[in-house]
């Protein structure tokens, strides 16, 4: 019988289950005062293996393994050579999680388990470790319409923001629900997610084909550790009547003198409020056309003004090397 080493029944044993699942960490960060004790835990590790690997990685620093525990025992291997080896023990809750006793400044970073102690293990997500006194705030999350130029391409642009969190970690999801129907993940092979993140604020942009969301009503999640708060209001995606812009309101219309009747009030309005869409609309392609070719014009006379100082500097080489030399 051919026996395999030990790296490569893991990394065999790691493609066969990131066709089926992937480890879970449910914690995105944690925050702990100096001195307190804190624990990292980490979901499907019954999938393949008897042991679990934890990594550790610093804003400054690359991936380094801190230990191994065995699943079933809760046995430690801490033969990598960790410098913070010895702060690091294992504590039974729903699986052997790892654990810091007295939580140290120098302890602040991302921790992550695995399967394997390779480069291509199954990796979870990452819980993040906040040495801190700062107390967690939840975010304040808002959803908002955002015009882009996927409008003309008969999308929607939906904005949620949240910002005011500490930790500043969240994780943005969208859920769609139809009119009096369930609560469901937005599609993503049919809805397209982009993520914004910014020094204590983060953002998530959906874009959605109207013809095939327009029945829905759009809700933005934000899990954070404080817990997960959702926008207070959802969005309904609009659906165009037709593929021409909206009319624009006028606005400087003309003052109309009320009459005693009402009925010729309302006849003498109707041939003067046409007229002056029509004025208003003109009046805002003229403005589009002047502006388009006052642009022209100054792009033009700066290229002239270029080519004019090319040739005089031409000019004066020229006239600089046909000088005669005196001797």
């Amino acid at each position: 019988m051919l026996l395999l080493p030990a790296a490569a029944l893991c990394c065999l044993c790691s493609a066969l289950v990131s066709m089926a699942a992937e480890l879970i960490q449910d914690d995105l960060s944690l925050t702990r005062r100096v001195g307190e004790e804190v624990s990292f835990s980490c979901g499907g590790t019954d999938q393949c293996g008897s042991y679990v690997y934890w990594y550790q990685k610093k804003d400054t620093e690359t991936f380094r393994v801190i230990l191994r525990i065995d699943r079933s025992t809760g046995a430690l291997d801490k033969r990598y050579n960790h410098p913070q080896e010895d702060d690091f023990s294992a504590v039974k809750k729903k699986g052997w999680e790892l654990q810091i006793q007295r939580v140290k400044d120098s302890h602040s970073a991302t921790y992550y388990c695995s399967f394997c102690f390779t480069v291509w293990g199954i990796f979870g997500s990452g819980t993040k470790l906040f040495v801190t006194d700062e107390q967690v705030v939840k975010p304040v999350v808002s959803v908002y319409p955002a015009a882009s130029r996927a409008q003309l391409e008969e999308k929607n642009s939906l904005l949620c923001v949240a910002s005011a969190m500490f930790p500043p970690l969240v994780q943005i999801s969208w859920k769609k629900q139809k009119v009096n129907g369930p609560l469901q993940d937005a599609h993503p092979a049919k809805a397209k997610q982009q993520e914004l993140r910014e020094s204590g604020c983060s953002a998530s942009i959906l874009t959605i084909p109207q013809r095939e969301y327009s029945t829905y009503k759009y809700l933005c999640s934000v899990q954070h550790q404080g817990g997960t708060v959702n926008a207070q209001t959802g969005t309904e995606v609009p659906v165009p009547t037709t593929s021409s812009p909206p009319e624009r309101e006028p606005t400087d219309l003309p003052t109309l003198q009320p009459t005693d009747n009402p009925a010729s009030s309302s006849a003498a309005q109707a041939p003067t409020a046409k007229p002056a869409l029509q004025d208003a609309g003109e009046g805002v392609s003229f403005q589009s056309q002047c502006k388009v070719k006052l642009l022209t014009l100054l792009y033009t006379v700066l290229i002239l003004k270029s080519l004019v100082y090319c040739c005089g500097l031409s000019l004066l080489r020229i006239f600089r090397n046909n000088k005669p030399s005196i001797h």
